[in-house]
């Protein structure tokens, strides 16, 4: 699928662009929220997950030979893995948590109310949803459709981070030191969402925003080396972008049924990127890591 020499030309021009339009987007997110265009932010950010695929053709890298089949009848295992884990390890994670924190657990629609407004719990009352109804929709979607509609922007990083840099870091470092190097560089690649937005864990945390910003690199590092496992056994594209894809779908349950938090509890969980609500994901990839050679 990839060939077996380094090529640090590309790598230099395809980390050089990545980072520097990506940290100008991100700057530009900041803008946006400190404005108060949180709506327009988000897409924003969403689209900046197509900036790593920009880089490989920046960086002329191989596109073509990726693996862009996705070979159903070969993967099935790796498919099921891809699409299901991501939730089973959320959902364990998440319960991991909540025996720390019951208090924490909450269906009163307040994750709601805080990241999109109270119109929005107003919106489902109008429907005849209850809150509890579209946690369990949510959390459906989360195995059914989501991961495959989460693909396709997913996609745009696959191609940078697990199609082209970590084969390309491989070769030169080793497959257990390239997944480290490549899960500390793709999460360092938001850093500044992280110090300018308070990304994924607020901005009330002790060490802010250093702490978060090492803390979501392990987490990067974990579900890096499993995404591109998948890649290893697939040979295809797709399967890092359907578990991306399920992981991110996945990471919204523990959040909806969590109390708002701030302050350092955050970098705990529920979600699969905190110490705790991530430690059934670490195990798992630390079992696979230690049948590797």
């Amino acid at each position: 699928m990839h060939n077996k020499e380094y090529k640090k030309e590309k790598v230099v021009k395809y980390l050089i662009f990545t980072f520097g339009l990506a940290y100008m987007i991100q700057i530009a997110v900041w803008l946006l929220y400190k404005n108060g265009n949180i709506g327009a932010g988000q897409l924003v950010m969403a689209g900046m997950m197509f900036v790593p695929l920009l880089g490989v053709l920046f960086a002329d890298g191989d596109i073509k030979n990726m693996g862009w089949k996705p070979n159903i009848r070969q993967n099935v295992k790796s498919i099921l893995i891809a699409w299901f884990v991501p939730a089973i390890l959320t959902a364990l994670g998440c319960v991991l948590y909540f025996l720390f924190f019951p208090k924490h657990f909450d269906l009163s629609g307040s994750f709601l109310a805080a990241s999109a407004g109270e119109q929005a719990l107003e919106q489902l009352r109008a429907q005849g949803i209850t809150y509890p109804m579209y946690v369990i929709i949510t959390a459906i979607s989360s195995v059914t459709y989501a991961p495959v509609i989460n693909a396709l922007p997913a996609l745009g990083e696959e191609t940078g981070w697990r199609g082209f840099l970590y084969p390309q870091l491989k070769i030169k470092y080793g497959k257990k030191k390239g997944w480290l190097l490549g899960g500390i560089i793709w999460g360092a690649w938001h850093w500044p969402l992280i110090w300018l937005i308070g990304y994924e864990y607020g901005s009330e945390y002790i060490g802010f925003p250093i702490t978060g910003m090492l803390l979501f690199c392990i987490f990067t590092i974990i579900s890096g080396a499993l995404s591109d496992w998948l890649y290893e056994q697939s040979q295809s594209i797709w399967l890092p972008s359907i578990f991306h894809g399920a992981i991110n779908a996945a990471a919204t349950i523990p959040l909806a049924i969590c109390s708002v938090m701030e302050g350092t509890t955050r970098l705990l969980g529920p979600a699969p990127n905190g110490l705790i609500g991530g430690l059934p994901l670490f195990i798992f990839v630390l079992i696979i890591l230690l049948k590797e050679k």
